[in-house]
């Protein structure tokens, strides 16, 4: 079975799937195989489910009568599908990555985009090898534009992403110390998120330019085609503002109140705006976009429980990312406690990038400081530094939180949501 011949009745299909559990009528399963477990095996359960056809990587439970097949990896296979298919796409694909927010970044275009546009966009975090094919598999001919977030631990990551979903117009959020142990380095971060501008350049595509940002402009000098907003002279210019705890942006005397909180999020609204008026949507859609757009992902996420501020940043972290939501949080009104986890692939900088972060929280003078994670109780000589998430649920079960606002961020590992209803 090649891509050509199977092609057919992928378009006759409904959706993609590699997880067995979500296989509905007329769906195509890949039957990824780890280390403990073999999907092959479910394969003959997956028709009779429904599945019209299924990829499967051992000879021995393949049944062509069945339409179950067999390729040398339903990996390899996923990928060659993802990239004939959008060989035959033509609509817009804008691809977009980066340190920080580039979820929330891509939920805004999204949100911004379908005032006008029927969009196709990554669902969740499947930002990945697996993630993006996905996603390019899930554009069908009703949809207008995609939106598709690549995310990267490693150098060369972001280039093949971009083998297989050749974007259109590319955005880079930010530069920041994220996945360090992978990339080799903060210049090894630079390196691998700037092969999407490789790509953009290679193909001359559109570059999406935050003019505030020096990294951004400097790698971006002398290129066209640009979008560009952040500075006077620039392609569009917005204005910040914050109402109560939440990030707005105002536009030729017309302002638009997020639901995000934090000033590292105005980039991330200006972006989606300039998108938004690069393909001619009005400003005041813009606008309903921005304030009907509700964050429910644990990232920016401001929630109100028994007269307490929440503010839930718990998907993610990296010393950029936690920096900026310290600075942000001190600004809060009132008693401060922050729950802070640890931040995970940063190899030989761990230890350092650990003590910066308390010491910046000592500095900022929150009314409490909790850490955890091994690597801040290495750093935190505090009855405040637990070991894992468990150990704080049996500390807040007897000791509750005084302060007025509370601040809970860490990296998807450590799974701070998991304290939240004990807070």
């Amino acid at each position: 079975m090649n891509i050509e011949q199977f092609y057919p009745l992928f378009l006759q299909a409904n959706k993609v799937t590699i997880d067995s559990r979500k296989i509905a009528q007329n769906d195509i399963f890949f039957a990824f195989s780890g280390e403990n477990f073999n999907a092959a095996t479910l394969a003959e359960k997956a028709i009779i489910d429904g599945a019209l056809a299924v990829i499967v990587e051992q000879p021995e439970y393949e049944n062509k009568d069945k339409n179950i097949f067999c390729v040398s990896s339903t990996l390899e296979f996923l990928q060659q599908l993802a990239v004939y298919h959008r060989n035959r796409l033509t609509i817009p694909f804008i691809g977009l990555t980066g340190s920080n927010g580039k979820t929330t970044t891509k939920e805004l275009i999204h949100a911004v985009l379908s005032e006008k546009f029927n969009v196709q966009y990554t669902f969740g975090n499947l930002n990945n090898h697996i993630g993006v094919p996905l996603t390019i598999l899930s554009v069908r001919p009703e949809h207008e534009i995609a939106v598709i977030e690549m995310g990267a631990n490693h150098q060369k990551e972001i280039e093949f992403l971009c083998t297989l979903s050749r974007p259109d117009f590319g955005y880079i959020t930010n530069f920041g110390k994220a996945h360090l142990e992978g990339f080799g380095g903060f210049e090894g971060v630079i390196k691998g998120k700037s092969e999407l501008y490789d790509y953009l350049k290679n193909n001359n595509k559109t570059i999406i330019v935050n003019e505030n940002d020096p990294i951004q402009v400097e790698k971006t000098a002398n290129y066209q085609p640009v979008i560009t907003f952040g500075k006077e002279g620039s392609d569009y210019n917005f204005e910040s503002f914050t109402d109560e705890h939440f990030v707005g942006l105002a536009y030729q005397g017309t302002r638009a109140v997020s639901k995000l909180t934090g000033e590292y999020n105005f980039t991330n609204l200006c972006a989606a705006a300039s998108l938004g008026l690069y393909f001619d949507i009005s400003f005041e859609k813009i606008k309903h976009a921005i304030e009907q757009y509700v964050p429910t992902n644990m990232r920016s996420q401001v929630v109100k429980k028994e007269g307490k501020t929440m503010v839930l940043d718990t998907y993610n972290a990296n010393p950029s990312s936690m920096a900026a939501s310290l600075k942000n949080f001190i600004t809060f009104e009132g008693r401060k406690t922050i729950i802070i986890g640890d931040m995970l692939e940063l190899g030989s900088e761990s230890g350092k990038e650990h003590q910066d972060i308390l010491k910046l929280a000592q500095e900022l003078g929150f009314d409490e400081i909790i850490t955890v994670g091994k690597h801040f109780k290495a750093v935190h000589h505090s009855d405040l530094a637990f070991e894992d998430t468990m150990a704080l649920t049996e500390y807040l079960k007897l000791n509750s939180i005084q302060s007025d606002n509370i601040l809970l961020k860490g990296s998807r590992g450590v799974a701070l949501e998991k304290v939240i209803e004990f807070v």
